[in-house]
């Protein structure tokens, strides 16, 4: 069973510019990341774009569900931004496509010591070959559905609504 790894950026993809003192987008951290924890199965990785979801609108939320319908694929992982990811999700959910959508992302960048990164994406993949179809939410080692699900900004974490 392929897996296809839809890149969109987010904190997961940000690296720090030492000259500027800013975390910013140069390229996606996935290649290197599939290569250290040894994915077993095929994944196609696909940049979709390279944006903080505090700046994604709507185009870019079509542009991941024109990606999502194009895949050959039927389990899907999309990294993205924590921020705006329950918002992508609620266009992704409605419709309804007959796959396994999982979006997962990081609090802390995977360039920095202490990310929850590669935890996060381990969790996502292994959800993608577990839960229904359907779209769903994979942080902090839990999987949320689209529709019930938010980012609670005072403890940093997702949680069931």
């Amino acid at each position: 069973m392929a897996l296809r790894i839809i890149i969109t950026g987010g904190t997961f993809d940000k690296r720090y510019d030492e000259l500027k003192g800013v975390l910013s987008f140069k390229d996606s951290h996935l290649p290197d990341i599939l290569k250290q924890v040894r994915i077993t199965e095929p994944v196609a990785l696909e940049i979709n774009q390279l944006v903080d979801s505090l700046d994604m609108d709507d185009e870019n939320r079509r542009s991941i569900l024109d990606a999502c319908r194009r895949a050959p694929e039927d389990r899907i992982v999309i990294t993205h931004g924590t921020d705006r990811m329950v918002e992508t999700a609620r266009v992704l959910g409605p419709a309804a496509l007959d796959k396994t959508i999982i979006l997962t992302g990081a609090m802390v960048p995977f360039s920095v010591s202490s990310s929850d990164a590669l935890f996060n994406l381990g969790a996502a993949v292994a959800a993608a070959g577990l839960l229904p179809k359907g779209v769903w939410v994979v942080m902090n080692g839990r999987a949320f559905a689209w529709d019930h699900v938010r980012k609670n900004y005072d403890k940093g974490v997702f949680e069931d609504i």
